[in-house]
């Protein structure tokens, strides 16, 4: 039965048009917004109504969905919303902002009455096409049955971690998560890069660590695409040194030395520097093998 619910999703990169498509075929009243408008065209084929500005897409709608590169963008995009959403909207903040984000985000919520919700996402293209995504969430207990009506179309778990939007509890999560994402991926990169100089065959070293303690899915399915010379992106190179930013800013702020991230932060900006920017994050190989 078709669901009355207006869901504005700002963003429809890789993440955001998966989103709004599964939203949209589970019947919700779906209405999406891009910078660039022809990359959320194709959303109309599933019944998504694309608009030219944010406001078009959150007038009137009960829930907004922010899915954008930074906080600076989710800003931008929800100031650029004539009229701005109504008192008592609820915001699904799903971007990875880190901690000195959520602050003027959460500012924006309180001084237009709208109910935040703290709530980035683990996983990729992949899991996102799938509405597999993990949600992970902070927000008010009275509006989380409200926000599941989403959560359960595009995720296959919710993970809630406070009863506070503002504070950032799922923000500062999402950073250690990916902290080890991008220990997995800079270590797969150096890996084979390695193999290659010493003149290893890198499935050898594939097939040694399979099915034993050292073995992790991620490794394999980032090692296929270097290996196969393709790099289709689920998480693009410049996405993660943008991460990888945000993950040594916060530890600083803490008086956490992450010497790991600093390094994936530099093999990223080289790889994005070598003109792999646009490429899956498994393209930082370049940086180690270019070295």
């Amino acid at each position: 039965m078709a669901d009355n619910t207006s869901v504005a999703v700002l963003g429809t990169g890789i993440m955001g048009s998966a989103m709004a498509r599964h939203l949209a075929r589970a019947g919700l009243d779906v209405r999406a917004w891009n910078r660039t408008r022809a990359r959320a065209e194709p959303l109309t084929a599933d019944g998504v109504r694309v608009t030219d500005t944010p406001g078009e897409a959150v007038d009137g709608a009960s829930v907004v969905l922010t899915m954008l590169l930074d906080g600076p963008a989710v800003l931008d995009a929800l100031r650029q919303a004539v009229p701005p959403p109504t008192a008592g909207t609820l915001w699904l903040q799903m971007s990875t902002v880190g901690i000195d984000g959520i602050a003027p985000l959460a500012e924006f919520a309180r001084e237009h009455g709208l109910v935040f919700v703290d709530a980035p996402v683990l996983g990729t293209k992949a899991p996102a096409e799938k509405g597999e995504l993990t949600i992970l969430a902070a927000g008010p207990p009275e509006v989380r049955v409200r926000a599941a009506k989403i959560f359960d179309v595009v995720g296959r778990a919710t993970q809630w971690v406070g009863e506070d939007g503002a504070a950032g509890a799922a923000s500062r999560l999402k950073l250690v998560l990916n902290s080890w994402v991008l220990t997995l991926i800079n270590g797969t990169g150096e890996a084979l890069a390695l193999a290659d100089g010493l003149g290893v065959n890198p499935r050898d070293f594939l097939a040694a660590v399979a099915g034993g303690p050292l073995d992790v899915p991620y490794l394999h399915m980032k090692a296929e695409l270097i290996l196969s010379g393709d790099y289709p992106p689920s998480f693009t190179v410049s996405a993660a040194r943008k991460d990888a930013r945000l993950i040594t800013e916060a530890a600083r702020q803490t008086g956490v030395r992450m010497g790991q991230a600093e390094a994936a932060a530099e093999q990223l900006r080289r790889s994005e520097e070598l003109g792999h920017g646009e490429e899956d994050a498994a393209a930082v190989y370049f940086a180690a093998a270019d070295g």
